[in-house]
């Protein structure tokens, strides 16, 4: 359904410029933009289509609205406002408030007031669903999971037995909570595994990718904090930590029992040893490898960024060339 720009001001507090009558119907790229559709500007780079955009409107700061040739909305920052408003164009939830007859659900679990489960789903013995909770087909719940109100799991995800999830928040299909730890002990050449005997407790508002998967822990339970935002791919294993309001990028992988701190951010295919503990604010760039804690607030980074084969591989000549030249400057320094 449209909206009218004016009323999209008024809603998020944003200042109007031209038309509040212009009607917006959804979302656009500046350089792609469309008749009926709200684009922002957020990064400088893409400043050279605000004159040219066919969108009816964009969100922009302060500083760029005076190069405005459309309607729009001012904004303190326009990526969040944008975020906010795009938000109302999102199709609506496949919420019935209803159980599918081709559902399974154990006479002993508790479901809250309009919980939707789909065709296809298991919800086993003691679990509680709160109000509101959407449950997708195929997926599986198990015994004694609690799921707070108003919580989405889409279709083909298993939480295990005695999981805990919070409020609000997305499971995106694939994912999987609470599968056993990888613990094992060496025992006279061959492996044992060591029961995983922790649980996963999930907090408020958080949003997990498709096909990522975290491990119970082991003796403590494996903890995610209110509003942390894991994105695809991403692996979790027994009894870490992650602090409030933390993002994980896709292919992140974080091994046993490590603490991640509050309002952290791991790029793409980071991975973090075990054992390590990470402070607050601490963003880490993509393909990083973590071996240490990180004790200090700030920006990291461990990755080799891309050139031509042939310049790698004269770095690479250097760097193995660098212990002989270690060795001389020894040689020198001590006078032989």
């Amino acid at each position: 359904m449209a909206v009218r720009l004016g009323a999209l001001a008024e809603r998020h507090g944003l200042e109007l410029i031209g038309d509040g009558d212009v009607e917006i119907d959804g979302v656009c790229t500046l350089a792609n933009g469309r008749a009926g559709a709200i684009s922002f500007l957020a990064n400088p780079q893409y400043r050279r289509y605000l004159a040219s955009t066919a969108a009816s409107a964009v969100i922009v700061s302060t500083a760029d609205a005076e190069a405005l040739a459309t309607p729009g909305l001012v904004a303190r920052d326009p990526y969040v406002a944008y975020a906010r408003i795009a938000s109302e164009f999102l199709p609506p939830a496949d919420a019935t408030g209803q159980v599918h007859p081709r559902a399974v659900v154990d006479e002993q679990s508790s479901l809250g007031a309009g919980v939707t489960i789909a065709a296809g789903a298991v919800v086993a013995a003691d679990a509680r669903l709160a109000d509101g909770v959407c449950i997708g087909p195929n997926t599986v719940i198990g015994r004694g999971v609690q799921i707070g109100s108003h919580t989405a799991v889409a279709a083909n995800v298993t939480i295990e037995d005695g999981v805990t999830i919070g409020a609000r928040c997305r499971l995106h299909p694939g994912v999987v909570v609470g599968s056993r730890g990888f613990g094992l002990a060496m025992d006279a050449g061959r492996w044992i595994e060591v029961p995983q005997l922790g649980s996963v407790v999930i907090g408020d508002d958080v949003e997990i990718g498709a096909n990522t998967t975290i491990d119970r822990g082991a003796v403590e339970d494996t903890v995610i904090g209110h509003g942390v935002k894991i994105d695809n791919l991403v692996q979790i294993a027994h009894n870490v930590r992650i602090g409030d309001h933390t993002a994980l990028a896709a292919k992140v992988g974080i091994a046993g029992s490590s603490t991640i701190g509050s309002y952290c951010m791991l790029g793409g295919a980071v991975g973090v040893a075990g054992h390590l503990e990470i402070t607050d604010k601490v963003m880490i760039t993509g393909m990083t490898l973590v071996t240490r804690s990180i004790r200090e607030p700030g920006t990291y980074s461990s990755g080799w960024p891309v050139a031509t084969s042939g310049e790698w591989r004269k770095q690479v000549a250097r760097l193995r060339r660098l212990g002989k030249l270690e060795d001389r400057v020894k040689q020198l320094e001590s006078g032989a």
